[in-house]
């Protein structure tokens, strides 16, 4: 498709600064896209059990298919139909796994044989992973958009690096000398 990993590299650096713009410039309007992608892919999932349960012929799994076909097909009803809700449940599950992450963090800092450097940044870190899920527990309805600020500032870096290493690729392949064999000594 592409001609070379460095056009493909500054072409998905392009897009994820597009989509970083976007989402900074547009915070609901990407919350209320993640809850319709999450739907949409609900309802795929819904489908694929439903496909699942109709081509197995043992009786056990047909019934286990079918119920996890209902449950995603719920859930993607449930956010097409209140998708505010699911944005507020999509920012508390965010949360829980901040507060998870940060808790490890903390414990991992205090493992047998740790650098006091290195325990300070895991401890630093573990502290602001869970103030991090405290405030979106406490403000879900501020922590869907500042998710939506914070997608759009990791596109918009990410997409910058992207097209960094896209041009540090193309310039280090037209500065590289050709490779010349060597002679045999005679």
């Amino acid at each position: 498709m592409f001609k070379s990993l460095s056009s493909a590299l500054i072409l998905r650096g392009i897009v994820a600064v597009a989509l970083g713009i976007i989402a900074l410039a547009w915070p609901g309007v990407t919350v209320l896209t993640l809850v319709v992608l999450f739907a949409v892919s609900a309802l795929v999932a819904a489908a694929v059990q439903a496909m699942f349960a109709f081509n197995s012929t043992a009786g056990g799994p047909v019934a286990a298919h079918l119920l996890l076909g209902l449950a995603d097909l719920a859930a993607g009803v449930i956010a097409l139909a209140w998708p505010g809700a699911t944005a507020r449940v999509l920012v508390l599950i965010v949360g829980c796994w901040a507060v998870f992450a940060g808790v490890f963090g903390i414990v991992v800092a205090f493992r047998a044989g740790e650098l006091a450097r290195s325990r300070l940044l895991f401890i630093s870190g573990g502290l602001g992973a869970v103030a991090f899920g405290v405030t979106l527990f406490a403000r879900p309805a501020l922590g869907a958009a500042a998710l939506a600020s914070l997608f759009g500032l990791f596109s918009l870096t990410n997409g910058a690096g992207l097209i960094m290493q896209g041009i540090g690729l193309r310039r280090n392949r037209e500065t590289r000398p050709s490779v010349v064999p060597h002679e045999k000594a005679a």
